[in-house]
Formats: C-alpha cells, structure tokens, sequence
C-alpha cells in the first residue's frame, strides 16, 4: 500500500533521554487521525519530526514517498502548540505573509474562514486574546492545499464555543488526498470528527485502530478506551 506517512524504526532522543523508541506507524491518505497520548509521550516530538522540525537519530519516515526535507515541507501544513506571529502584525499581514510563503495558500478560504469567526483583517495581533490568536492561525494552515496537515492541540486556548466551529473548519478544508493528524487532550471534543486513533505510551505506539472499531470491539468511546488504557 502506498502510505501518506511511513514511519519505521524511528528512534529520537534529547542528549540521554530516549523520547521515541523503535516508533513505527503507517498512516493512509483521506483520513483524521487523532495522536492521543499523556504529557510526554512524544507526541509533540513525532509531529515535529513531520513537520521537519527536528531530526531524527535512526529509523526510516517518509511522507507521501518523500525523505523529511524540504520537499516534504512543500505538501506539509503545520500548526505549532504555540503562536509564533509577531504581536505588531495585523491579520491581514500574517495572510500575507502565507500567501507570500506558501504556493499553496488560498487567500479567499481564509478570509471567508476569519469572516465566519468574526475576526477583523485589520485587528493586531497584540489585540487579540490567547484563543482568537489561535484561531487565526488554525485558519491559516488549514487555507493550505497540503497533503498533510500537522495540528499540535488546535483547540487547546479555544474556548467551548467555538470548538465545533474548528472541527468543522479541519473536516471541511482537507481533500480526499490529505490527512489530518490531531494531537490533543480534548479526545472528547474531537473523536466525534476523528476516522482512526495513535494512542503513543512512553515513545512507543500502543495501539493504532479506526474509531469504528474500537467502538465495535470494545463497545466503549475512544475517551473511555484512553482512560483504560492509561489509568487516568
């Protein structure tokens, strides 16, 4: 099978401390994937590995047949755990500056997508709180026609009401070619949009389903099969 994301083997530490360990998964094309793990797992770490962020010690990864480089960055979107926009910057600048970076960037989307979060072009990004500064910037990887999109908890300073209105942002703005990867603590708010589940322990993959058939197997809700399976 032609795999989006080809992981085997993968091994990555910080000095002597092991993150991932043997880290291996193979992910398909058309599909949500939720990245579900406690603090410290290496979630954070494998995205960034993707995203060509960091680099890895050993093991083989590709996406969608591509070494990690800067081919890959081409089809590669990529929402960091925290804003990195300048807070002198208004909106309208950061939609420039996607556009100016990225081939791939459809400016109608996102300006379509701020007008729906009532988000005013010409608001700075000094202005805005924690969780609208979020949005915009959930908006504007999500603008991006990639092949796989890398979100490291998109919803994580968003308040409640506006957590649907994001899912439907990430489940409307991909392609049948695409994949979504979601890391998240929310698994609640997400599983409802969520095709398959990682669930990462101590670097290591512990189990790799559909939401199907965890729901068909175990008769429980991804939420409930997290908690088992960690304890929490």
């Amino acid at each position: 099978m032609d795999f989006l994301v080809d992981c085997r083997s993968l091994k990555k530490s910080y000095g002597r401390r092991p993150v991932l360990h043997d880290f291996s998964l193979q992910l398909e094309r058309g599909r949500i994937i939720g990245l579900l793990g406690p603090n410290g797992s290496g979630k954070t770490t494998f995205i960034k590995i993707l995203a060509g962020i960091l680099s890895k010690n050993s093991g083989e990864i590709k996406i969608s047949g591509r070494q990690i480089g800067i081919e890959s960055k081409k089809i590669v979107s990529y929402l960091p755990e925290r804003t990195y926009f300048s807070p002198s910057m208004k909106v309208k600048d950061t939609i420039k500056f996607f556009e100016d970076f990225y081939k791939d960037f459809k400016r109608e989307r996102a300006e379509q997508m701020l007008s729906g979060l009532d988000i005013s072009l010409n608001s700075k990004i000094k202005e805005l709180s924690k969780g609208t500064r979020e949005k915009v910037q959930l908006v504007l990887v999500m603008s991006r026609e990639a092949e796989l999109y890398l979100l490291d908890e998109p919803m994580g300073g968003v308040d409640p009401a506006a957590r649907d209105y994001i899912l439907k942002t990430i489940l409307t703005n991909y392609n049948e070619n695409a994949s979504v990867i979601i890391s998240t603590h929310l698994i609640s708010d997400v599983e409802k949009v969520l095709d398959d589940v990682v669930f990462i322990k101590e670097g290591n993959v512990v189990l790799h389903q559909s939401v199907d058939e965890i729901r068909r197997e175990n008769g429980m809700s991804v939420d409930a099969l997290f908690r088992e399976v960690f304890a929490c």
